[in-house]
């Protein structure tokens, strides 16, 4: 049997993730200390899905390739937007056709999404329907910042509505970013520009009827907004316990549930969770207080610091007595010097120095 083949779209700004993702794409943020593309990796290598096409720009081809997250056995090729012209969802497809398969199915997977969404059953569903299209759909409660599927008995989609008001959404069953394509998609996204699948492509699918759906029940999130990556993080971090070695802990307060990467420095009398993130080389001084935050690695912390429900990128320094409040984001490298408070929702764009404090919700350029 052909091995399933899988497009992933990787190009993507993140404009709702800065300052963090002025300095990476989203599928390099950390879930629980492993970057998003690497979980999506182990997904594929479970559904035994051997090949994958990253859809990306040039800058983030540079950084993915720096980053060298483990493949997973995946074999990895790259199709790239044109400089400077980014195009959308639908148009990587029509770019990497030549990559994909013209004889048989493939997947495409948004790659700022958390799915965990078995493959295998979706595309043997899809074998069943006459589709060129079948989308993978979640429930939630607030259908309006996605997609909305409206489905028939059979699970065709009659209609497919981007971002409807909420009093005119068809239901609140939402696109989940994975799909399984079949080689008449090509017929559908014109060539060399900008194309939505979600706007443009999807709706001409329904009309046809040849767009159908398949519910999942299983963890999903978009991490495209501050408060949904905190969230995923904090989901998954629920079967962790303190159970790795940790040879200062005898000294340190940890309230499960946590997670540290290698090689973490903790000082005594410090406080750690709930919900605590610390990425690898951290170093957290004495009596520091941290919470329902994720600090990227190489991040300083000095005595007697407090963070609450932030997120503090990679190689930041946080002085000594900083307290920092929900909601704040903290770009990498950025430097706060000792005695500073940071009010709720501050973000501080990279490289950036603190010497006053911040006492209302801001963006520090």
């Amino acid at each position: 049997m052909k091995s399933l083949k899988a497009l992933i779209l990787a190009g993507g700004f993140g404009t709702r993730l800065r300052p963090l993702s002025c300095t990476r794409p989203k599928t390099l943020f950390p879930i629980v200390n492993k970057p998003l593309l690497q979980w999506t990796f182990e997904r594929l290598a479970k559904n035994d899905v051997t090949d994958a096409i990253l859809a990306v720009n040039h800058q983030t081809e540079f950084l993915l390739k720096q980053y060298r997250i483990p493949r997973c056995g995946v074999r990895i090729t790259y199709s790239r937007d044109p400089p400077g012209k980014p195009l959308g969802t639908g148009g990587p497809v029509k770019k990497a056709e030549k990559l994909l398969d013209h004889d048989f199915p493939f997947l495409v997977l948004n790659g700022d999404i958390f799915a965990d969404v078995n493959y295998k059953e979706i595309v043997k569903i899809d074998k069943k329907k006459k589709a060129v299209a079948t989308i993978a759909l979640h429930r939630v409660e607030d259908p309006t910042r996605y997609g909305v599927a409206e489905l028939d008995e059979n699970n065709r989609i009659r209609r497919f509505v981007e971002k409807p008001p909420s009093e005119t959404a068809p239901s609140n069953f939402i696109n989940a970013g994975v799909y399984v394509l079949h080689p008449e998609i090509f017929k559908y996204i014109p060539e060399n520009r900008a194309v939505s699948l979600e706007r443009e492509v999807f709706p001409t699918l329904a009309e046809d009827g040849k767009l159908y759906g398949h519910m999942f029940d299983g963890l999903w999130s978009d991490i495209g907004e501050p408060e949904d990556y905190l969230e995923i993080n904090k989901t998954l971090l629920n079967p962790f316990d303190t159970s790795q070695k940790f040879e200062e802990r005898k000294k340190v307060e940890v309230k499960n549930p946590v997670a540290f990467d290698k090689e973490v420095s903790i000082g005594e009398k410090s406080v750690i969770g709930p919900y605590t993130i610390l990425g690898r080389h951290v170093i957290v001084g004495k009596n520091v207080h941290i919470r329902d935050s994720v600090i990227f690695q190489n991040t300083s912390i000095g005595d007697s610091s407090s963070i609450n429900g932030a997120v503090i990128g990679e190689g930041a320094n946080i002085g000594k007595e900083v307290k920092i409040g929900k909601g704040c984001i903290v770009g990498d490298h950025v430097k706060i010097k000792d005695g500073m408070a940071l009010a709720k929702k501050v973000s501080i764009c990279p490289a950036k120095e603190i010497s006053e404090s911040v006492l209302t919700p801001e963006n520090i350029i």
